[in-house]
């Protein structure tokens, strides 16, 4: 099969062909960066009896080595050997998209053109005549539309149609410069092994680092050349730009034809609601509103904050407990868990009528293997619907809206843009924006980003947010939109504080800069948004049936069982079961947190420590943080809450919140919210970053991400429930930010400022 590179700006919609082509799940993002790797994929057409295999590059501006991108484009195009470049063009921003094209076209590769987004172009009553545009180029023309899956067979069948061999061709023929890059191609071409003479001439000419390095003789003697005509590095690198634009805007962007404008139509509608949303005042504050209402939409129990009677509309109650409650509505991710509920209810009810009389086996089966599955799964609908307005946020491209204005916010505490964008991604999952740091420029910058990934709370971590939050609003009336504000808001500002102090400490360099393409707002596709969804369901459906299934039948036989192997006797609490007593062993440790050995638990007339159970769940959480949740249903099944009422991991944590009593404080509650969302994250998380960052530097950063939740925890116990600690902590928050203030200050007359 022939292999087809797609290649083209950031946000020109090449990663949405892609997704069009070949049906995959990758990730269709609205920012530069998020295609990391290469992404492969085969395009099948069976009535056209067309295969292919597609290959998806990084976005990028020029093939000039500025970013890991850029290089890892160029490359794969030299040494992979291709068989044609799918050159994906933006026809809204025709002259600075093709600029990549001019630079590609000087490459011996076949190459066809996609004018994509012209349903955009046709809305704002422009046109281009893609035959003339072909004509001027020297290579295939086509007109598409990703986004709406508009005439993509078309692409495909002329790109089939390329020959196997281009000789390269350039804009830069005219002058001195037209002349400088005949000769220096005429030494490239006399050196064996060089398949691309002119690019490889003109990258010479440009001062290439990547060339002088690849090329040295052929490059050498181009140096010499350039001495030879008087001429300077930064004259031909000039020069060649200047050529580029000229060749653009006189010769290949008269092909389109813009409607003229009146004074009231300069702004787009993009621009105009950009004019509030980017608001340097108003941003962030509307940032954080808008979360606020996707969170009541997805966790509220009283989603208008009113009671309605709705129980006068429902003789009988048939719907109240499942759509509302005491006469108020509930929300839509709180309906959804309730159905959920029910069937695993009434499923575990089932089963638990099987097994009757069956002892030990049923509680395996229903504590146990259903207790902790169904526990985590009566959150997946509520962890998907915030995962689909979330990518609904970035199908539209607010979402790099965000980047844009947390990185004008906080580049002047030394963060780039470029770092913040795997930071958002960490909203999603660790592992992939750990993945994308990659496209950092240094090390340092790496490390403190992977560092202060995993403090975006992901969905794995929604379980606990939610779980605990419930138990807020049922102890403490609490709204639990406003736990997973504080949850979501509060490890953020964690991460931008504690990357701000390493980039001032151990982590010193100067901000790289960055540029941000904001592309325009438009409606998301339903079959991309589909696809997200799909994929989290896939990926949290096999950690259910794998880690943590493997997990829970774990925590329940050690539940079950002495450390003697014998079965708990009925006058023994779980306390002195294997988990009660490994667990009493770290508890201590958690006290401080306010989740220690002070917890005191009432069940069923019983007195026991409930501790150990906040202290195991929170160690179980490091395998995947869904199973913290999963432990406490399988804990609360096994001390006396019941097989049938009880395997929904929000009524089970609820459960040993209420039984734990006043020994339990809302600052010790947001404490345990805290130590989850910062602490080390889950096992897969911790390999990425293995993997990801410098050899030596992994145990440093598990020590801080421990030293970083276990400090923040013990801050919010203490100030939120004792209130006078917060003197003691304001003191020495003030004093640390003076010390670093005096030392930045002498590295600053060392080594110069860090934001120049």
């Amino acid at each position: 099969m022939k292999t087809f590179a797609l290649a083209g700006n950031p946000n020109s919609g090449k990663t949405t062909l892609f997704n069009a082509l070949t049906g995959a799940t990758a990730h269709v993002g609205n920012w530069p960066g998020v295609t990391v790797e290469q992404r492969k994929g085969v395009y099948r057409n069976k009535k056209a009896g067309i295969e292919a295999n597609i290959t998806d590059l990084p976005g990028i501006y020029s093939l000039s080595p500025y970013t890991p991108e850029e290089v890892i484009s160029r490359n794969f195009i030299l040494d992979e050997h291709p068989d044609a470049i799918i050159n994906i063009v933006d026809v809204t921003n025709l002259e600075r998209n093709l600029y990549l094209t001019t630079q590609l076209l000087e490459m011996d590769v076949p190459v066809i053109v996609a004018l994509n987004m012209m349903d955009a172009l046709e809305k704002q009553g422009s046109s281009v005549n893609a035959e003339e545009l072909s004509k001027k180029l020297g290579v295939p023309v086509v007109e598409i539309s990703a986004l709406k899956n508009e005439h993509i067979e078309a692409l495909m069948k002329e790109a089939m149609k390329l020959p196997e061999k281009r000789k390269g061709e350039t804009v830069l023929t005219d002058g001195w410069l037209g002349d400088l890059v005949k000769e220096a191609t005429a030494i490239y071409s006399k050196e064996e092994g060089i398949i691309h003479p002119l690019f490889h001439a003109i990258k010479a000419l440009e001062n290439d680092e990547i060339e002088a390095k690849a090329n040295k003789s052929a490059f050498a003697e181009v140096s010499k050349l350039i001495e030879t005509k008087g001429k300077t590095v930064d004259e031909l690198e000039a020069a060649s730009a200047d050529g580029r634009y000229q060749v653009i805007t006189e010769t290949f962007a008269t092909s389109l034809s813009k409607k003229e404008k009146a004074a009231s139509e300069k702004l787009t509608y993009s621009d105009k609601v950009d004019k509030v949303l980017t608001n340097r005042w108003v941003g962030i504050p509307i940032f954080l509103v808008l979360l606020y209402i996707l969170f009541r939409i997805t966790f509220a129990e009283n989603l208008f904050f009113a009671d309605f009677g709705i129980g006068t509309f429902d003789e009988g109650g048939v719907f109240e407990g499942l759509f509302y409650a005491e006469g108020h509505l509930m929300s839509l991710g709180k309906i959804l868990a309730n159905f959920v509920e029910c069937v695993t209810d009434w499923f575990t009810g089932v089963v638990a009528g099987w097994m009757e009389g069956a002892g030990a086996w049923q509680s395996f089966v229903c504590d146990g293997i259903l207790g902790g599955i169904f526990a985590v799964m009566g959150f997946l609908p509520q962890i998907l619907l915030l995962f689909f307005f979330f990518s609904i946020l970035e199908d539209t491209g607010y979402m790099a809206r965000v980047a844009f204005i947390l990185d004008r916010a906080f580049r002047r505490f030394g963060l780039s843009g470029r770092a913040i964008i795997p930071m958002i991604m960490g909203f999603g999952c660790s592992v992939p924006a750990m993945v994308n740091t990659r496209t950092l420029s240094s090390e340092k910058e790496k490390i403190q980003t992977i560092r202060v990934v995993p403090f975006f709370v992901c969905s794995a971590k929604l379980p606990i947010v939610a779980a605990v939050g419930a138990a807020l609003g049922d102890a403490f009336g609490i709204d639990p939109a406003l736990t997973a504000l504080v949850a979501y808001f509060g490890g953020v500002l964690i991460g931008f504080i504690s990357a701000i102090v390493m980039h001032l400490t151990t982590q010193r360099e100067k901000v790289p800069p960055f540029i941000m393409e904001l592309p325009a707002y438009h409606m998301p596709q339903a079959k991309a948004l589909g696809i997200h969804v799909w994929d989290k369901a896939k990926h949290s459906f096999k950690k259910l049936f794998t880690i943590i299934f493997v997990s829970t039948v774990i925590i329940w036989a050690m539940l079950y069982f002495r450390f003697d192997w014998q079965i708990l006797g009925e006058e023994e609490t779980a306390e002195y079961s294997i988990l009660g007593v490994l667990g009493s062993v770290f508890s201590p440790i958690f006290t401080p947190l306010g989740w220690g050995t002070q917890l005191v638990a009432t069940v069923n007339g019983q007195t026991m420590n409930m501790g150990w159970a906040f202290a195991v769940s929170a160690l179980n959480g490091l395998v995947a943080k869904e199973n913290a949740i999963a432990t406490f249903a399988t804990i609360a099944n096994s001390i006396g809450a019941g097989i049938a009422d009880d395997v929904d991991g929000a009524l089970s944590f609820s459960y040993l919140v209420q039984a734990c009593g006043s020994s339990l404080s809302v600052g010790a509650l947001y404490s345990f919210i805290f130590f989850n969302v910062l602490t080390i994250p889950c096992f897969a998380a911790v390999a990425t970053a293995k993997a990801e960052l410098p050899k030596g530097t992994l145990k440093w950063t598990i020590l801080f991400w421990l030293g970083v939740s276990y400090v923040v925890s013990c801050m919010v116990y203490t100030s939120v429930t004792f209130i006078w600690p917060i003197a003691i902590w304001a003191v020495l928050i003030i004093g640390g930010g003076v010390g670093i203030y005096f030392y930045n200050k002498h590295r600053v007359a060392i080594d110069g400022p860090l934001n120049a």
